[in-house]
């Protein structure tokens, strides 16, 4: 008696099928389409979210390149700032310009605060698109050059002025790489320091950590140290030649830069697009990445104290 009720429904499905099995049929061809309406309806809709967010990532480049971080920011001498880590601790987190003045140096000079990756980071070197041109003499070295207005200005902050940072202790150097098919990378490394005009700015530094290998103390292979590393260089120009090489480095790879014989990083060389051919690897090139023989699109150098703790507000 309890299944009486469901004769009814099995008439109609006779009607309309003719057996249970035809209906069965129907309804799992039913449900097929139904899935596969619903898979299409998902990849719309990942489209239209990848869609969405490229345009937002689009959207924020756009404001950077026009918004805050492309000015000077004067804070109206309120107080001597040593470095941009001091500045990021009395409250101002924006990416800019700011005037410094390390404790020993007798000039003051605007430099780029880059605020993000914990923030309180002096740029000293920046590469962007070949605007500026780094193959200069030991004098353009010694006092810096380039775009100190814009966001993504090319610039060198200045050998002096990078030797009175490092002295006032112990420094964190960071390098942040990007090529030209988005890709990024960086290499840090400890107890980054250059030394005064007498020593020919010998650069020293330390332990590395990071994704893109270690191309400035040759820490890739033990047997290329004594050409490739680095550290202990004294720093080279085109008309002041410090390296290890019968030749001059500086000279032949377009820029000024800490040689050995010659490098595995060079990163003032000529900005090539990518790939290049020349007759030396004069490129922006960091060879545990890339190799000699391909340019980056973009490298940023910027130091911090090892000592620094953000303050939180």
């Amino acid at each position: 008696m309890k299944h009486s009720c469901f004769l009814p429904y099995m008439a109609v499905i006779m009607a309309l099928f003719g057996s249970p099995s035809l209906a069965l049929e129907s309804c799992l061809q039913e449900q097929l389409r139904l899935q596969a309406q619903v898979r299409l309806l998902e990849n719309q809709v990942k489209v239209q979210q990848i869609k969405i967010q490229n345009l937002l990532q689009e959207k924020e480049l756009q404001l950077m390149d026009r918004g805050d971080e492309n000015r000077v920011i004067n804070l109206a001498e309120k107080r001597v700032y040593a470095d941009c880590a001091e500045i990021y601790n009395d409250g101002h987190k924006q990416s800019a310009f700011y005037k410094i003045k390390p404790l020993q140096s007798t000039d003051s000079f605007y430099a780029f605060c880059d605020m993000s990756e914990g923030g309180g980071w002096t740029v000293f070197q920046r590469r962007s698109d070949g605007s500026q041109n780094f193959n200069r003499n030991w004098t353009e070295y010694k006092q810096g050059f380039g775009d100190f207005t814009s966001a993504k200005g090319e610039y060198w902050l200045g050998n002096d002025n990078l030797h009175y940072l490092t002295l006032q202790g112990d420094y964190i150097l960071r390098v942040e790489l990007v090529d030209f098919e988005g890709q990024r990378r960086f290499a840090q490394y400890k107890s980054f320091s250059v030394g005064d005009e007498e020593t020919s700015y010998q650069m020293s530094c330390g332990e590395y950590t990071g994704t893109a290998g270690d191309s400035i103390t040759a820490g890739f292979n033990p047997e290329v140290t004594w050409w490739a590393n680095l550290s202990g260089m004294k720093f080279s120009t085109q008309d002041r030649d410090n390296d290890n090489y019968e030749g001059n480095c500086a000279e032949e790879d377009k820029g000024g830069w800490w040689f050995n014989r010659c490098h595995a990083a060079n990163l003032n060389g000529w900005y090539y697009k990518g790939p290049y051919t020349s007759k030396t690897d004069d490129g922006i090139v960091w060879y545990t990445w890339h190799g000699w023989w391909y340019s980056l699109k973009s490298v940023t150098m910027k130091i911090r104290p090892a000592s620094f703790e953000p303050n939180v507000v």
